[in-house]
């Protein structure tokens, strides 16, 4: 599989397993915690698991973090203070995730598509048992246990084409996500129209970059090179092999999709601007 490697030492079994639990429905289990290099220093990062071994492309450095949002606040007016009412799970979107569809196209006469789901924190054990379930109910199985879930939000991204089960691209459950600046990058690389193998050309990247990125550069190992930038923010422009758009929910940056040619795979992605 394509991308960056550190300290992947993953055997054939690890990888049948991951395979496996892509093949039920859009079930993923747990996968490593990747050593990466960010900023010159060695640090663990966050646990983004890729399906089926496709391992975490980083570029770029990253200090800040943000924390994530959905809590109730308190708001100050020029007389008295107040504190506003408490959002209901539901406006969390605890139960149901927010939902944003990246990208999607036509191969071979099927249409693939791209999106991303977020599920807002649970604030205690009941509501955490009740998110598991809804998870469950999608065929999706964290990479925590259901007590672990509480004051944590999730993220699933996704790929389908035609009508086989969708892949898993990269997901995390994480108290707080980092909150991209400059070029960094975070991305993975699977095959567009293939169940993941070691001979499927990993050729449709996915990943997040900094809001303020202007254009994402994905070379191939065929020597070309395909670029996304934003999004025409017009409803009906998601048709596309290259394009950069926010997700509702996601307070770490912006989201991007590269395809490459057919019969290669990714070489490196950048932020380019």
């Amino acid at each position: 599989m394509s991308g960056y490697r550190e300290n992947h030492d993953m055997t054939q079994t690890d990888i049948a397993l991951l395979l496996a639990d892509a093949a039920d429905e859009v079930e993923i289990g747990i996968a490593p915690v990747q050593a990466v290099i960010r900023g010159g220093r060695r640090r663990r990062a966050r646990r983004w698991a890729v399906a089926a071994a496709t391992t975490l492309a980083l570029a770029g450095s990253t200090g800040a973090t943000l924390a994530f949002a959905g809590l109730p606040g308190v708001h100050a007016d020029q007389v008295t203070p107040t504190v506003s009412r408490p959002l209901s799970a539901k406006a969390r979107h605890v139960y149901e995730p927010q939902q944003t569809e990246l990208a999607r196209g036509t191969e071979h006469g099927k249409e693939w598509r791209v999106w991303v789901q977020v599920w807002g924190a649970p604030r205690d054990a009941r509501e955490a048992d009740r998110q598991f379930d809804a998870m469950k109910r999608m065929g999706l199985r964290p990479y925590v246990d259901k007590a672990e879930l509480v004051g944590r939000s999730s993220y699933f991204s996704f790929r389908s084409y035609g009508d086989s089960l969708s892949l898993g691209v990269m997901f995390d459950t994480a108290e707080r996500v980092d909150r991209l600046s400059g070029t960094d990058l975070q991305a993975a690389a699977v095959p567009l129209d293939e169940e993941p193998s070691a001979t499927a050309p990993d050729r449709l990247v996915v990943g997040h970059v900094a809001k303020t990125a202007r254009e994402v550069t994905c070379r191939w190992k065929d020597g070309t090179s395909t670029v996304a930038r934003p999004a025409d923010p017009s409803p009906g422009t998601l048709d596309g092999t290259a394009l950069i758009r926010p997700v509702a929910g996601y307070p770490g940056g912006n989201w991007f999709v590269c395809v490459g040619p057919e019969g290669t795979s990714l070489k490196d992605a950048k932020v380019t601007k």
